[in-house]
């Protein structure tokens, strides 16, 4: 284990090293058989479940419900929506043929090319299609609706350059779709669901997040308007860490999806879509973790505190084994997650590198001094703090001590953010704070070419124009024209 500490590269040396590092050794995903896709280990799995499973209650308390869609979409479906299929078109995977067959040299199989399909099916890039052509059979009347409906799955689009949780060909996320009777209603649903992915950022994953609308250039393929949360990255990269939709009636009138509304007339419904992804998981490791490995929000940590005891007999594992008990029993009451690793085929020091690397919030050791003493050794790894804390007690500590934690790794993000996020003038200025990293707030006179030629010249681009961005009068830095609200430009992951 000291070899592997040892071996991960400093954020300061190489900081896509570093993360490519931490989720190798932290057993987080490796590199599968499949170009561009990944193996999601236990360990990584874990966290992505407690990420889950959060998001699952927060979306029910809204109203949703979970349903499952294909996989498959015939090809004619993406035709149906114009900016929709070419917004994913070069990103598709196409399914061809349905059968294989021996090869006639004896060698493995082949494609049946007497198995061609009619009709090609895509593996979903995402699911607005297959889904509105289903709620076509769903949707009615005005009784109908609003529908609320999400579903937990896996999507596939091709890329070229891949990194672990951030960029994959085929990822995990989850996709809401909605529909509803009036734009109104529409629109406050994408909003509702743009603030259940900023609470969740910021009181599960402690990683703070600015919540602004997408220009132009930036929407969802076919989207009428796109609300996004924007993260900063430890290097003052942005990362989009969530997307809602307002979809108009694009996909209601590309699949004929009417109701019939209360004055007894047909009226195509209004749509929304929403997602996030375990590009999250790439979030929560950038935003927090250091050179000696993950740093875990406690809300978040598959394992929240570790026990460790430090012996040398029998005797004492046993006097200690007796002693923890209870300790854990209490802990696991309190809705802790906590593991007693006594198993005796791994040195302490071993341990504590392990569960250091693996970002456990808290670490706990007791050897046999301590009992005596009543005591115990703490160690929280957002700061590598030690303490010495008392046994008779422990319980009500650690609890405190794991939402201190939960505060601490937020407060220290947010200062992060606020340190690395600047307002210039001029374009000369703008380029070397880009050089800098972080956050930039500029004027932007609003039109697409301008949009453009400032990505095409420095690789920034316009992270999302804040909804809280007060109205400034100013001028646009490249070209002079008025502007009305600052903007946030980065360069992103």
């Amino acid at each position: 284990m000291a070899k592997e500490l040892k071996d991960l590269t400093k954020r300061a040396d190489n900081y896509s090293q570093w993360y490519n590092d931490l989720v190798v050794k932290a057993d987080l995903a490796e590199q599968s058989a499949v170009r561009g896709c990944m193996v999601i280990k236990p360990y990584g799995y874990a966290i992505w479940e407690k990420m889950q499973q959060q998001l699952d209650r927060m979306f029910k308390e809204t109203g949703v419900q979970n349903a499952y869609f294909p996989l498959l979409i015939p090809k004619s479906f993406l035709s149906r929506e114009a900016d929709h299929v070419e917004g994913f078109a070069k990103e598709c995977a196409v399914v061809t043929h349905h059968r294989l067959k021996n090869s006639p040299d004896g060698k493995g199989v082949i494609v049946d090319p007497e198995a061609k399909l009619e009709e090609e099916l895509i593996i979903r890039p995402t699911s607005e299609t297959i889904i509105w052509n289903t709620y076509r059979n769903w949707i009615h009347s005005y009784r109908d609706l609003p529908l609320l409906i999400n579903q937990w799955a896996n999507v596939m689009r091709w890329e070229m350059r891949t990194r672990m949780f951030l960029r994959t060909a085929e990822f995990l996320w989850q996709e809401g779709h909605t529909a509803h009777a009036t734009s109104e209603e529409a629109q406050a649903e994408a909003v509702t669901m743009l603030n259940v992915y900023a609470d969740f950022a910021e009181k599960y994953m402690a990683v703070p997040v600015v919540k602004g609308v997408k220009t132009a250039n930036e929407r969802f393929a076919g989207a009428v308007e796109t609300y996004t949360i924007e993260a900063m990255m430890q290097d003052g990269k942005a990362l989009q860490s969530g997307t809602s939709h307002f979809l108009g009636q694009n996909f209601a009138k590309a699949f004929d999806v009417q109701f019939v509304n209360k004055e007894n007339k047909p009226e195509y419904v209004w749509a929304t879509s929403w997602g996030v992804s375990t590009r999250l998981m790439g979030a929560l490791i950038m935003t927090h973790s250091d050179d000696n490995g993950l740093v875990l929000p406690p809300h978040l940590a598959p394992i929240q505190v570790v026990i460790v005891p430090i012996y040398k007999t029998n005797e004492q594992l046993e006097e200690i084994n007796q002693a923890v008990a209870p300790i854990v029993e209490d802990l696991r009451k309190r809705g802790i997650s906590v593991k007693y690793d006594n198993a005796d085929n791994k040195r302490p020091g071993f341990k504590f590198a392990d569960y250091e690397l693996k970002g456990v919030p808290v670490r706990l050791a007791i050897g046999a001094r301590d009992l005596a003493n009543g005591t115990v050794e703490i160690m929280r790894r957002d700061t590598l703090e030690k303490s010495e804390g008392k046994l008779d007690g422990i319980v009500d500590h650690v609890a405190e001590l794991l939402e201190d934690i939960q505060e601490n790794i937020y407060r220290k993000a947010l200062n992060h953010r606020e340190e690395m996020t600047v307002k210039v003038d001029n374009y000369e200025d703008f380029k070397v704070a880009l050089d800098k990293g972080g956050f930039i707030l500029a004027h932007w006179d609003g039109t697409p070419e301008t949009e453009e030629r400032i990505k095409e010249e420095t690789k920034a681009t316009i992270r999302c124009i804040p909804l809280d961005a007060p109205e400034e009068e100013g001028v646009d830095m490249l070209t002079g024209k008025p502007s009305h609200r600052r903007v946030i430009f980065a360069r992103n992951y």
